[in-house]
Formats: structure tokens, C-alpha cells, sequence
């Protein structure tokens, strides 16, 4: 069971509930206060997974293969592309509150969607427990995505609650894709790919706390050239050092 998906999901689902019922009551400096925690809880994260890498030069070459291959494909842009189409489709059952604009309702709601169903962290979280079945990294960012969806909530309504639908369906997927995957794994992979996944964590630190813009949906196939590079180095490289 999936432990971790059904814990973020419910999470976003319940925090878009107490965000659209109480979320008024929070003042704007708490709003920003809990978004600089959000950003060095992400770091956090990702230092946690960095720390036990195997092969540090295997990691950087993935970081730069992989980020590299991302803006080639423009992979940030197709990701929003398709938040924009769950927006358009969510937008034709709710219409935006009273105190916000149309195009600045979508322009949000597509912020949100892709936070909640195409982040970095998500996306490395579900493929970590669909491989070995540790949900931690989800159920950490459960905590983040909770009081995200209170914040986005509290501006945008219940209809932050209706994202959860399709998360639960992509992070199942890509459950399921890892599961397959994690049988042609070595144990110093998977060492690598979680470190290759806190680089990221790290990443969406800086953009949560605007310090740093990283491209963080172009980053996001590194996760997948990590594999056969780790794999490359120990059985190629390595025994010619």
C-alpha cells in the first residue's frame, strides 16, 4: 500500500478544506513566515538525502546530464502546459472567488497544480517508496503540502481540495513505474538516486524562498539518468581507478 501517496493526497485535500473554511483568519505575515519555514524544510530534506551518496562524480555528472536534457526538451514549459489543461478543466465546474480577477485565479491555480502534482519532491518521494517502500520523504512533505494547501486554500477556496484528484492518479503512476524499476537497482543506485533527489529538494528550497530561481521541472530528469550513470561508473569506471 501506498502509504505515502494516500498521506500527501489526504493532506492537500483536508488543508484545501481548512484553508477555504478558516484561512481568512491568517494574517499576511504569518502567510510569508510559514513560506520561508516551507523553504529550509526543503533543504533540510534534501541535505538528508544527499549525505548518504556513493558516487559523488556519478551524482554531478547526472545533475548536469539530466538538467541539461530537461532544457533541450523544455520540460518546465510542457509541465505547465499541462497544469494549464487541468486548470481549464477544474475552472468549467468553479469559478474564481469573489476577490480575485479570472486570469489571476488560473494564473495561480496552475502555480498550485504543478506544486502539488509535478514538483520535484513529489515526484522523487513517490518514486523512493514505489522502489524500497520508504515513504518518509512523502509523509515529510505531507506536512509542507498541508499548511501550502491551508495558504492556497484560505485564496483560492475548496477548489485547491478538487487538485488532489489528479495527484492521486500521477503519483500512482509513477508509483507503479518504480516498482518495476527498483528489481534492476544495486543498493549504492538507489544511494545515488536519493542523492540526486535532495539536490532537487534543495533546488525547490531556494525557489520557495525566492533566493534563487532554479529550473526545477527541467531538473527533473536527472532522477532518471542517475540510474544507468551510477551503474556505468561502478561496473566501467570504477575498476579502472
Amino acid at each position: 500500500m501506498p502509504v505515502g501517496i494516500i498521506t500527501n493526497v489526504c493532506a492537500i485535500f483536508l488543508g484545501g478544506i481548512v484553508g477555504a473554511l478558516g484561512g481568512q483568519k491568517m494574517s499576511t505575515e504569518l502567510k510569508e513566515g510559514l513560506n520561508m519555514t516551507f523553504g529550509i524544510a526543503s533543504m533540510a530534506m534534501g541535505v538528508y538525502a544527499i549525505a548518504p551518496l556513493k558516487n559523488l562524480a556519478a551524482v554531478i555528472f547526472a545533475v548536469i546530464i539530466g538538467t541539461g536534457i530537461g532544457l533541450l526538451c523544455h520540460l518546465g514549459k510542457l509541465i505547465n502546459r499541462g497544469a494549464m489543461a487541468m486548470q481549464r478543466l477544474i475552472s468549467r465546474f468553479v469559478s474564481a472567488p469573489d476577490n480575485f480577477e479570472q486570469q489571476a485565479f488560473e494564473r495561480t491555480m496552475v502555480t498550485v497544480i504543478v506544486l502539488f502534482c509535478a514538483s520535484g519532491t513529489g515526484i522523487y518521494g513517490t518514486l523512493t517508496e514505489g522502489m524500497n517502500g520508504d515513504a518518509t520523504i512523502l509523509i515529510s512533505k505531507s506536512i509542507l503540502d498541508f499548511f501550502a494547501a491551508v495558504i492556497f486554500g484560505a485564496n483560492l477556496g475548496l477548489v485547491v481540495s478538487l487538485i488532489a484528484i489528479p495527484q492521486v492518479i500521477i503519483l500512482t503512476i509513477l508509483f507503479l513505474i518504480a516498482h518495476l524499476i527498483f528489481p534492476l537497482t544495486t543498493p549504492n543506485m538507489i544511494l545515488d538516486f536519493k542523492a540526486v533527489g535532495g539536490i532537487l529538494m534543495v533546488a525547490s528550497g531556494f525557489r520557495i524562498i525566492e533566493v534563487k530561481m532554479f529550473p526545477t521541472a527541467d531538473m527533473i530528469p536527472m532522477m532518471i539518468v542517475i540510474m544507468p550513470i551510477s551503474w556505468f561508473w561502478m561496473q566501467v569506471v570504477m575498476p579502472l581507478l
